[in-house]
């Protein structure tokens, strides 16, 4: 009995959640005639198994991006084996629901198997040996969704802060030109894909003159590259409105499109660290830096709604220019901001709650597209 009425309680939540979702106006529809309004999607929602989760997907959002189903690990975690059956899913859900559909991401310094850079005895490669396990990687990854994977970012996250190149081991083994490979590969598996370079933090002057410096030599050498990625990672003080404004700028300037990719604002507090998204930085716990365990005090929320309007208004000033806005994730208890870079912590970066309710910043959201 008590397991009948679990069912049907969850059945109830989930019709509610449905037609919540339904009858709260639509982010996608709001900007419809700007970029497109995307989203990160997780494991779950693909599969379906977050059904909460997929009716906002369905009814808030025009793009998708995996979280982690197409990274080198998850599809090709072995030499002889790639595992397509997630991104498979992934892909189907945006063509089903007839979304802009991003693959993210082929090269990047994380989350790649060690495999990649070794030999069977465990040396690194040379560069012409890795080189072809790119070239393969690409070949196959992007070749199986062509034609379906609207927009690929090609290579992720290669510069430093100071905007020189990241001592990653694609460039020990490889050299520089591993980046020009990258979109190399990507545009003979693909030519029609739309190609992007993803980073963090390019808000920062330093940093976006390397980036600008980087997509200039790919532009002289006649390397197919379309978009720049700013991920967006924000905080409720970093960087400035006026500062994401100069940066759309700039690569506009370069006759790209600009992708907003990955975009939340977190509203813990600092860890002592600028603005960053470096995946492998972490510090220990701390009740300070996790001060909001039993909700989001009144005055948080309206800071966090205020700045996405700002950024928004921003957004929209160069919607020629931009094709997307991502935001990195659907709900607060999806976001990666609960386990980086303190594990455990209680995030709300996001635009729906835990419950999957739409909260001030979705409103303020709505709000600026109204002012026009």
């Amino acid at each position: 009995m008590y397991d009948h009425q679990s069912l049907i309680l969850g059945a109830v939540l989930v019709a509610a959640a449905f037609a919540s979702a339904q009858s709260t106006p639509a982010l996608r529809d709001a900007y419809r005639n700007d970029f497109y309004i995307g989203v990160a999607i997780n494991a779950a929602q693909i599969t379906g198994q977050d059904q909460r989760g997929d009716a906002l997907i369905e009814s808030q959002f025009d793009s998708i991006s995996p979280d982690n189903a197409l990274k080198w690990e998850k599809v090709h975690p072995q030499p002889d084996k790639y595992d397509f059956r997630l991104a498979d899913q992934y892909v189907a859900f945006g063509e089903e629901h007839h979304m802009f559909i991003v693959g993210h991401n082929l090269v990047w310094h994380e989350q790649v198997p060690a495999w990649v850079f070794h030999d069977a005895q465990g040396n690194l490669l040379g560069r012409d040996a890795l080189l072809a396990r790119m070239r393969d990687h690409i070949y196959t990854v992007v070749g199986r969704y062509k034609g379906r994977i609207q927009s690929w970012d090609v290579v992720n996250e290669a510069l430093n802060d100071d905007g020189t190149l990241r001592p990653s081991l694609w460039l020990k083994i490889i050299g520089p030109d591993y980046i020009e490979k990258a979109f190399q590969y990507a545009h003979e598996a693909d030519p029609a894909a739309q190609l992007t370079y993803n980073d963090y933090n390019l808000e920062n002057p330093v940093k976006r003159k390397g980036a600008i410096a980087l997509v200039k030599k790919l532009q002289a050498e006649g390397i197919p590259i379309d978009a720049v990625g700013i991920q967006g990672h924000l905080v409720l003080d970093s960087p400035t409105p006026e500062q994401e404004d100069a940066a759309i700028s700039a690569f506009a300037a370069l006759g790209l499109k600009v992708a907003i990719t990955e975009l939340d604002i977190d509203v813990l507090p600092s860890v002592g660290y600028g603005p960053t998204a470096d995946v492998s930085l972490r510090v220990r716990q701390d009740p300070k830096l996790n001060p909001y365990v039993d909700g989001l005090p009144d005055s948080v929320q309206q800071q966090l709604a205020d700045r996405y309007a700002a950024f928004f208004r921003v957004f929209l000033k160069h919607r020629g220019a931009l094709s997307r806005v991502t935001f990195w994730g659907v709900t607060d208890a999806q976001s990666w901001l609960n386990n980086w870079p303190v594990a455990g912590r209680t995030s709300y970066p996001l635009l729906f709650d835990r419950n999957g309710q739409p909260k001030p910043a979705f409103q303020a959201i709505l709000g600026v597209a109204s002012e026009r």
